[in-house]
């Protein structure tokens, strides 16, 4: 039984350190925070101005376009760098896979531009 016992010491002990790491960050930021923050650090901050109506006023949907715009891009490259790492061994098949994955993302790009999405007039 002690043999048992003692296989699980590591996982034991791992979960001590994350439980002790896990509260050493919970507690540190009351530690070491500034204690009298000024007047423009407690102010309200969205989208770069100050919040100026009800928060049930209609939002403009160019920013919610751009978030998802960025999501896309952030994934293609996410596909991107594991395509690179191993682009020796996928040969001509992988090459042309990601070519038309491009193509298509590009094609998309296009017309979301031609649409006029990411204009800010």
């Amino acid at each position: 039984m002690e043999a048992l016992l003692s296989s699980y010491l590591p996982i034991v002990i791992f979960i001590g350190l994350c439980i002790a790491i896990g509260l050493a960050l919970l507690i540190a930021p009351f530690i070491v925070a500034y204690k009298a923050p000024d007047a423009e650090k407690l102010s309200a901050y969205e989208c770069g101005f100050n919040a100026f109506d009800d928060s049930r006023m209609k939002f403009d949907v160019r920013f919610y376009l751009v978030a998802i715009l960025f999501i896309i891009f952030d994934l293609e490259v996410a596909f991107l760098f594991p395509w690179a790492v191993s682009f020796g061994a996928l040969g001509w098949f992988g090459y042309i896979s990601m070519m038309i994955f491009l193509a298509v993302l590009t094609i998309g790009f296009i017309y979301e531009w031609k649409k006029g999405a990411l204009e800010w007039d």
